[in-house]
């Protein structure tokens, strides 16, 4: 589409909502007010019909398993279900095979991307206790930022020689960003664990392994030594009550060094949902406590956690069927992160205007994303139309991400992604697709 004029929505944008039309030109927004006429023949009018629109959402935090993985999911079928979700542009994770370690294996994933993505696209840098030389070759404007892994995940970088790790926080050119877990703590744990229960351990027993004391340790580590350096850190995925202490609000986002984020599924489920998802909902780290569920949707709101991410990291089901110490960790979540955002708005949770904020402008603020992540004159029209009053269900035959299921199977959400624009393109409208647009790389305004 060269032209596009959306009427008759409701705008959720930079903390106001209000009635108006966007008139789009060449993928880029060069009008929003009250009323626009149609000025062109040339024209596609999308009547938004008193549905609201938003930003697209900006997923700082998802693995689509290519190259290496693509058993589990590619960049084609998760950037698919992806804007399916209303999320128009993603960051993707380095622990595919092979491990992003290098400047050139990381171009590489980038040309996948340009061939396939439906979604705008970056890819994060991996480190690893010995790629100091190719961290260091990183440009700011090409990458959004260095991932590292202090507690092992899917693909092991687990980075755990200090004296490397405080060389990257001072010499890395880009914001680190951090999965924070004390891997020491975690393998006692899970020892004896398995002294006592052999492979077959329950599920329940997760978040005793993967427990308060390994993230906290972690992560106040990270945030020292990001003091110390004087490091950019955001720590990935927060799971604890305990860990929001070391973090603040009392500094705009913009000018924050050290920043947080939550992933839906953290806000969504507790300890309680180990007995009927079983490893299902095994992620690292682990879904904890109803105690540790509220505090971080509390912090959520009063913005000592600044992003909601969804850490999607799909496996097949058969692999999740596995016992405890084979069932991996990690689940799919791009194309339910949105709705079940907006069921959390419906049960008077949590308010559009800060669920905007925090999926949608936050992550471009954080990580200096050029000209996305609000609905401005002269920003990329990456937007979705949401209906808050269209209930369905979710369940395998509707679920598009490749390995097949959800663990929001069996809810029924309120709302629904009806329109989602990538860089002005119509690329998706009520489960149909456009696969003739590409999307495009993400910049970075450093």
């Amino acid at each position: 589409m060269k032209k596009v004029l959306i009427k008759n929505a409701k705008i959720v944008n930079e903390g106001e909502i209000f009635e108006g039309d966007v008139f789009i030109e060449e993928g880029i927004i060069t009008e929003i007010a009250s009323s626009i006429s149609a000025k062109s023949p040339n024209l596609s009018i999308i009547d938004a019909e008193g549905n609201y629109l938003m930003p697209g959402v900006i997923d700082d935090q998802v693995h689509f398993r290519e190259p290496g993985l693509t058993h589990k999911e590619t960049i084609a079928t998760g950037s698919k279900a992806a804007v399916a979700g209303g999320i128009t542009s993603f960051i993707e994770m380095p622990n595919t095979q092979p491990q992003t370690t290098t400047i050139d294996l990381l171009e590489e994933k980038y040309k996948l991307a340009a061939n396939t993505s439906y979604a705008n696209y970056a890819f994060m840098f991996g480190g690893t206790n010995d790629n100091l030389e190719e961290i260091k070759k990183i440009d700011p404007k090409k990458v959004p930022a260095l991932k590292l892994f202090l507690g092992s995940s899917t693909g092991n970088m687990l980075v755990d020689d200090e004296q490397v790790l405080e060389k990257i926080f001072k010499e890395s050119p880009v914001l680190i960003a951090a999965h924070c877990e004390d891997e020491k703590t975690i393998q006692k744990n899970l020892q004896e664990c398995v002294e006592r229960y052999g492979d077959d351990i329950p599920i329940e027993l997760h978040p005793k392994i993967r427990s308060e004391e390994a993230c906290y340790l972690s992560s106040s580590k990270a945030v020292a030594l990001a003091k110390k350096t004087g490091a950019r850190l955001h720590v990935f995925h927060l799971s604890t009550a305990k860990e929001l202490k070391l973090f603040e609000n009392k500094k705009p986002l913009k000018d924050k060094k050290i920043t947080a984020e939550v992933c839906v599924h953290h806000l969504w489920f507790n300890d309680s949902d180990y007995a009927k998802k079983g490893t299902f909902i095994k992620w690292n780290p682990a879904v904890k406590t109803k105690e540790d569920q509220d505090a971080l949707l509390k912090a959520l709101i009063e913005d000592k956690i600044d992003v909601i991410a969804t850490d999607h990291a799909p496996h097949t089901r058969e692999e999740k069927k596995n016992v405890y110490t084979k069932a991996p960790s990690g689940g799919p979540l791009v194309q339910h992160a949105l709705p079940a955002m907006l069921q959390m708005h419906h049960q008077g949770k949590i308010s559009l205007e800060k669920i905007v904020e925090k999926m949608c402008h936050n992550p471009a603020i954080l990580f200096d994303i050029e000209k996305r992540g609000f609905i401005r004159e002269g920003y990329k029209a990456d937007l979705v139309i949401v209906d808050l009053n269209a209930p369905w269900a979710v369940q395998p035959g509707n679920t598009l991400y490749k390995c097949g299921w959800s663990p929001f199977e069996g809810i029924t959400f309120k709302s629904r992604v009806t329109h989602t624009f990538v860089n002005g393109n119509l690329v998706y409208k009520n489960f149909n697709f456009n696969p003739f647009v590409k999307a495009e790389r993400l910049k970075f305004d450093r």
